[in-house]
């Protein structure tokens, strides 16, 4: 997404099946496709609750028909846990759901194109802690069928939901492993000292 902003520079390397995504010539349309991405505020497109997660399926051809295309929304609302709440109004604009259901459809856009991978950003910080439980046990079955990496400041959440932490400090990789010994037996000073609260 930044490979268009001018003075945008990118150092190492980042693989998806042992293809570097940045290197030149690599189709960013399938690569597009493979990863999902759930920003921090909910951003549903300003269309219908099925345009929502339809328009990704439409836009690289995964559906057939019509009947195909309907398969595909409603299966990708369900799994996000959102068709009970919105299959009497699937016409009605994604804007007007709440906060934490705008992120489910938001949810429910991304894997209906069926992608490797989902990177979510903060996906529960503008959320009640009501949604944000709720969107926690939707990560929890999801990750079963993709990789879904997340960015979070809530200590508690990374330790609720993640298999495999990292610790990011100033733009470094201070330390990564598994979740529960980097929060109860961290090797470096610094990771210690974040989550003893001494410092963040």
């Amino acid at each position: 997404m930044n490979d268009v902003i001018p003075g945008c520079r990118v150092e190492g390397e980042l693989e998806l099946d042992g293809e570097d995504i940045f290197r030149e010539g690599l189709d960013v349309v399938n690569l597009r496709a493979n990863v999902g991405m759930v920003f921090q505020k909910p951003n549903p497109f300003p269309k219908s609750i099925y345009e929502n997660v339809a328009y990704g399926p439409r836009i690289h051809g995964l559906a057939d028909s019509k009947s195909d295309l309907d398969q595909i929304v409603f299966e990708s609302l369900e799994r996000a846990g959102l068709l009970e709440e919105v299959e009497d109004r699937l016409s009605d604009s994604g804007t007007s759901l709440s906060g934490g259901q705008q992120q489910r459809l938001c949810i429910a856009r991304a894997i209906a194109v069926e992608p490797e991978v989902i990177l979510m950003d903060e996906p529960c910080s503008a959320l009640d802690p009501i949604a944000t439980a709720r969107i926690e046990a939707l990560i929890e079955e999801l990750r079963l069928q993709y990789t879904i990496i997340m960015v979070t400041h809530s200590m508690q959440q990374a330790a609720r939901v993640s298999q495999r932490t990292a610790f990011f400090h100033l733009g470094t990789l201070v330390e990564q492993g598994e979740t529960e010994r980097i929060f109860t037996n961290p090797r470096e000073t610094r990771t210690q000292d974040y989550i003893s609260g001494r410092f963040g």
